[in-house]
């Protein structure tokens, strides 16, 4: 099986956010049933940003300008999938991985530790969190569960007016210029394509109408520094392992074999002796006299020391 990748084409998206619905629906994600769970904020998106709920979300950034006075740029917020994925490269449990027969990038939270790493490495912002008995990562899939199946991403089918596209990943990257050089010849002369190279080549390609920042995409995304030193760190880490276990057993080969001498104590010449060699080990060290109830209790209120 060839990469795969999902095509968002934001010139053809009516952000009736069908998409956000039915990936809730197939991966059994709540959404709040409190009145005003999210809170009005003047925009017609909903929630604002992804949470441990929400995988997916259509963002709507309204800008000044174009024929009718107002450019509606639609937005996909969600994991991007990159061929040089950060949160798996740093994830120290393996629970974000690559899936090798179409290059998305998925989750398996049982192996999930709760680091949060991830949120760290990507450059997107997007993994996020479930809270409950043990907090776990959360983030889109690519359904790749559906996918083995035959079946496409469950937000591409349920997408009307095509804006979602799901296929071999050549075969988008093409339409998507195709698409551009559309738009760009229709007087949308900022229309791009976005994931081509990016992140070493992301798994979800874009046709964004208005441009990069206009759709709240990130220009040049980089990995956090971060990463690169945990890759360093890491066979420093293995070697000083190594040494620590080497240690280990070293003095356990040279343990074997030793026996402590038996001891005993003289209160006439108060000295300690061997019992096997007979030979004084210490010299004039007298014993304790107290109990060990005693000294633990001598500087409580009425007794000896105590105030």
């Amino acid at each position: 099986m060839s990469d795969k990748a999902i095509l968002f084409d934001t010139s053809r998206c009516s952000a009736c956010r069908g998409c956000q619905v039915a990936c809730k629906c197939w991966n059994d994600l709540p959404s709040t049933l409190e009145k005003n769970g999210n809170p009005p904020t003047g925009s017609y998106q909903s929630p604002m940003d992804l949470n441990g709920d929400t995988r997916i979300l259509i963002s709507f950034n309204e800008e000044a300008g174009g024929s009718k006075g107002v450019k509606w740029a639609f937005g996909r917020r969600s994991c991007q999938h990159c061929t040089d994925a950060a949160c798996a490269t740093i994830c120290p449990a393996g629970a974000i991985t690559k899936h090798e027969a179409t290059g998305l990038v998925t989750v398996d939270d049982s192996k999930c530790i709760g680091c949060q790493y991830c949120s760290t490495a990507c450059p997107f912002d997007v993994p996020r969190y479930q809270e409950g008995l043990r907090t776990t990562v959360n983030k889109c899939t690519g359904c790749v569960d559906r996918i083995e199946q035959g079946l496409e991403p469950a937000c591409v089918t349920t997408c009307q007016p095509d804006a979602l596209v799901f296929g071999d990943r050549d075969e988008m990257i093409a339409l998507a210029h195709e698409r551009a050089d559309f738009l760009k010849a229709r007087g949308y002369e900022d229309a791009v394509v976005y994931g081509e190279d990016e992140m070493g080549g992301l798994h979800v390609i874009q046709v964004l109408k208005y441009g990069v920042a206009a759709h709240g995409q990130v220009e040049n995304p980089q990995a956090n520094p971060v990463v690169g030193l945990t890759q360093i760190m890491k066979p420093v880490t293995g070697a000083v392992t190594g040494l620590t276990v080497a240690g280990l057993a070293a003095m356990f080969v040279l343990g074997i074999g030793y026996k402590r001498d038996k001891l005993a104590y003289n209160p006439e010449t108060e000295d300690t002796i061997s019992v096997d060699t007979g030979q004084v080990v210490k010299h004039g060290d007298g014993q304790d006299e107290e109990t060990v109830m005693e000294h633990i209790t001598e500087n409580l209120p009425g007794k000896k020391g105590g105030n």
